[in-house]
């Protein structure tokens, strides 16, 4: 499906018309260049290849900065593929937020903020133990049993234990464009996004 690639601004809130107040998610959509076209001749499919972010050239490879010079533009931090464009596109076009419109429902996907090593309060939910009477001190937030015994002997696969939490690339489906800045290249999405404030996003309408 058609989209962009942007970065998290930060979050707000604006007014709707009944006076309700809606928080949203400012993003900068784009503009994206154009750097690949695929076609089912040559790749096997069709995509369109879409970068964004300027890069130093220092910190681009020879090959990558040769596939750049092709779409005649300076290189990009991210690329990201799309297809099923309405507009024909060719090397080097710049797309940019003015494909999307107020009101469309858009997914975003983005890499959540890494959290690190988290027990299972944090990373699932458990309730942990309130009570701290008939002697126990220290357990309050403890997994409790984990359910091995002489049989099975081990652990299941899938339970719920402490371990690394956050990092891992999430999709927020169905969320509403309340805003579209053409001029400043802003998108104000309602609800949250994953990903910490300079993180780059997918846009996907």
């Amino acid at each position: 499906m058609p989209g962009l690639i942007g970065k998290k601004i930060g979050m707000t809130s604006v007014f709707s018309a009944e006076g309700v107040n809606i928080p949203c998610t400012v993003i900068e959509a784009g503009p994206c260049v154009v750097t690949q076209i695929k076609n089912n001749e040559k790749d096997g499919y069709e995509a369109v290849q879409l970068a964004y972010g300027n890069k130093k050239d220092k910190h681009t490879t020879a090959p990558m900065q040769g596939h750049f010079k092709k779409a005649n533009t300076s290189p990009k931090y991210k690329l990201v593929e799309f297809d099923r464009f309405e507009q024909e596109l060719n090397l080097g076009d710049e797309v940019n937020v003015s494909i999307f419109k107020e009101g469309n429902w858009v997914d975003i996907a983005g890499t959540s903020k890494g959290k690190g090593f988290q027990g299972v309060v944090k990373r699932h939910g458990f309730a942990g133990v309130g009570d701290q009477t008939h002697g126990q001190h220290n357990r309050n937030r403890a997994p409790g049993s984990i359910g091995a015994a002489s049989y099975p002997a081990r652990v299941f696969k899938g339970m719920r234990m402490a371990g690394r939490t956050g990092g891992k690339r999430i999709t927020m489906q169905n969320l509403k464009i309340l805003k579209v800045l053409p001029e400043k290249n802003l998108l104000l999405v309602k609800g949250s996004v994953p990903g910490a404030k300079g993180s780059y996003l997918i846009i996907e309408n």
